[in-house]
């Protein structure tokens, strides 16, 4: 019951090809951005679609799978967890910032009918 205090689940379309980052320790971070896409009507009868943009995070083995498989424009579903940090910037502004570290991802392949699924 706890994984589901802190427990987000996505699908959208890969906004940017993932930023990959090597550490000593042979450990992998990879990150990028998800777009997802809600259309309704408004109270004018009007349809709006309003794309949110969220920061994803994948590690080690994720991170080498995100490297090799995808890039801007894949369709991509995710489970993770909120995590809020903050940083400094170049400018030695502290800024805060909203990330999903993803536990599991599932490709979505509409042109070969398929999906691959990778779990941490």
């Amino acid at each position: 019951m706890n994984s589901l205090k802190n427990s987000v689940r996505l699908v959208g379309f890969v906004g940017t090809d993932p930023q990959i980052k090597s550490f000593e320790n042979n450990r992998k971070v990879a990150r990028l951005f998800l777009a997802t896409n809600e259309v309704y009507k408004n109270h004018s009868g009007n349809w709006v679609e309003n794309t949110q943009w969220h920061k994803l995070v994948m590690w080690d083995a994720q991170a080498d799978y995100a490297e090799k498989r995808l890039t801007k424009g894949s369709e991509l579903s995710i489970e993770g967890r909120l995590v809020n940090r903050t940083y400094t910037d170049k400018e030695g502004e502290q800024r805060s910032i909203t990330e999903i570290i993803v536990l599991k991802m599932l490709i979505l392949s509409r042109k070969k009918k398929a999906a691959l699924a990778v779990d941490e």
